[in-house]
């Protein structure tokens, strides 16, 4: 018998940047901002060398070129090698001009002459809209492009920036923390950067102290005093004790940050993992040592039921937990234990606030009695329940939270949920979709079922977007009013970065037609040019969601997992 092997996959087997030579490294390693970092500190096997081979590249950009943009989400940080950048700070680029699409909602007469006007083909483009005037400009890496500014003294004179230059390192905090991008950076002049995807900033943060010291206190300064004030249990700290609570709040990071990947690979062998299988965070039974706050990401909250665990609910970002237990040790009772596990669902940050800093700025205000009713741990005590009202919940109801914490529903906030009690099959909504997207449906009525409930394959417009992460030109995007994720049809290159990075398979690649129902060929290989699809939650149209609007049977509803009623109808628009 013919035994086949294969050696295991490694890290360093697809490099960031393939054209990186070791004379690329050995200049690097001469810069001052690579120098000063000690390499004899890293482990034989994360080499510094090995990082800045494998984990980084380096970037040419034109003068205009955009290196990131404003909401974007972004896994990679740069350095600035040669050139000068500019910061755009107020009042910021408009969407368009970042090379995203500008949603105009059509009228009454718009929307009716869509039934008699529909194209023969689906998926037809009409080519004139795709020339260099776009604003897209090929980069050096195969399916990269970048967006340009076309007219830089205008932007300066109508904007606020501030300039950048060598020596000068950032976007490592969206990198590591997987938020939004807060400015939009353009280069100014050439530039030439290094560009650190984030799993070489966890080394450079884990191994080098000066590198750890620089990211955490820019993090302090930028990020964490801002998102402290905005949750509840903080809100009523001024500047001075929101410094302190900062000063002494811990940064954690459990999981994988391109979750994703494993997720699908895992999907596609119908192995389920459990939460036997996550990253701890806490453990049922254990001393609470600080109140747990999500900063991004999810984490399954669950309980021991006999020999196995029960999901009760989870958490997202701005949820927090813990708070009662330290209280009531704060006020004498003995042998006060964690009620709960908790366990990252593929990747979330949490912020540990340390017992003595809750006791001192959270429970003299509570004893005031204008804490609001938020001392159960809840941010938003009018919307969701306490963790403790879980522990009543049916096996019915349990179960169904079960299964949706573990296929990640819980990541949508507008998920197609269907009833099948009440679906008839009809295809109402899929040939409602069709009329409105160029004769091609944007999901298909198909997906995992629970009892009566299925969840369809139509873009749930994810609270954390890994679709999102690594598109070249920023045509997957957030909108900045209603936060759905859309794609800019313009700006799209086709090159399948979303569709692969999507963990429920809900972005199609579909290739284009011409008016005569031809495809359209890429001149240069003449193989036809594709487009990502997926469902924008028709954002252009006056109904509202197609799909839901011809349902004739109200069966199906578009929802947000974290308002979901299990106990007979949902909450949806």
């Amino acid at each position: 018998m013919t035994i086949t092997t294969q050696s295991r996959p490694q890290r360093w087997d697809q490099p960031f940047g393939s054209d990186m030579t070791d004379g690329d490294v050995e200049r690097l390693l001469t810069i001052p901002e690579i120098q000063a970092i000690e390499a004899k500190k890293f482990p034989s096997r994360i080499s510094l060398a090995g990082i800045l081979r494998n984990d980084a590249r380096i970037m040419q950009y034109k003068a205009g070129d955009i290196v990131i943009r404003e909401g974007d989400y972004g896994n990679s940080a740069f350095l600035i090698l040669n050139g000068s950048l500019r910061v755009v700070l107020a009042p910021g680029l408009p969407g368009e001009m970042l090379g995203r699409r500008k949603i105009q909602k059509k009228n009454f007469w718009q929307a009716l002459k869509q039934l008699w006007t529909q194209k023969i083909s689906p998926e037809f483009r009409d080519v004139q809209r795709y020339n260099p005037e776009s604003g897209l400009r090929e980069a050096k890496d195969p399916g990269s492009a970048h967006v340009f500014l076309q007219d830089i003294p205008a932007i300066l004179d109508s904007n606020k920036t501030a300039i950048l230059e060598g020596g000068a390192l950032f976007g490592e905090l969206a990198a590591l923390g997987r938020t939004p991008r807060t400015s939009t950076i353009f280069a100014e002049t050439d530039s030439e950067l290094l560009e650190i995807r984030w799993q070489g900033l966890r080394e450079f943060r884990k191994y080098d102290q000066g590198w750890r010291r620089l990211i955490d206190e820019r993090y302090r300064q930028n990020a964490l005093k801002a998102h402290l004030g905005a949750t509840s249990i903080f809100e009523h700290l001024d500047d001075s004790d929101l410094q302190e609570v900062a000063d002494h709040t811990l940064f954690e990071t459990y999981g994988t940050f391109d979750w994703h990947l494993s997720y699908k690979k895992m999907q596609g062998q119908d192995r389920v993992e459990g939460v036997k299988d996550e990253p701890e965070i806490a453990r049922q039974g254990s001393y609470p040592d600080g109140v747990l706050m999500v900063r991004a990401g999810f984490a399954r909250v669950s309980v021991q039921r006999g020999n196995g665990s029960q999901t009760i609910t989870y958490l997202g970002a701005g949820d927090f937990y813990g708070a009662d237990e330290i209280y009531k040790t704060w006020k004498g009772e003995t042998d006060v234990s964690l009620k709960v596990t908790i366990t990252a669902l593929g990747y979330v940050e949490i912020l540990r606030v340390p017992t003595k800093t809750i006791e001192k700025h959270l429970f003299a205000y509570w004893e005031s009695g204008r804490q609001g009713g938020t001392r159960d741990g809840n941010p938003n005590p009018g919307k969701r329940r306490r963790i403790q009202d879980f522990f009543e919940q049916t096996l019915a109801e349990g179960a169904l939270q079960e299964w949706a914490v573990q296929e990640r529903f819980v990541n949508g906030t507008q998920a197609m949920l269907i009833n099948l009690d009440r679906c008839v099959r009809c295809d109402d909504c899929v040939r409602a979709c069709a009329s409105t997207h160029d004769g091609n449906p944007r999901f298909v009525r198909h997906g995992k079922t629970f009892q009566n409930w299925m969840v369809a394959n139509a873009c749930m417009h994810c609270a954390d977007p890994v679709c999102m992460i690594g598109c070249p030109t920023g045509a997957i995007h957030r909108s900045m009013s209603g936060g759905m994720v859309i794609i800019n049809d313009d700006t799209c290159i086709g090159c399948e970065t979303c569709a692969n990075s999507c963990p429920y398979s809900n972005i199609r690649m579909v290739s284009i037609r011409d008016e005569g129902g031809q495809h359209i060929l890429d001149p240069q290989n003449h193989k036809p040019i594709i487009k990502a699809t997926k469902c924008d939650l028709c954002a252009d149209q006056i109904t509202g969601p197609a799909c839901a609007f011809a349902c004739p049977h109200d069966a199906l509803n578009r929802v947000d997992f974290r308002d979901v009623t299990w106990g007979g109808e949902t909450g949806g628009q």
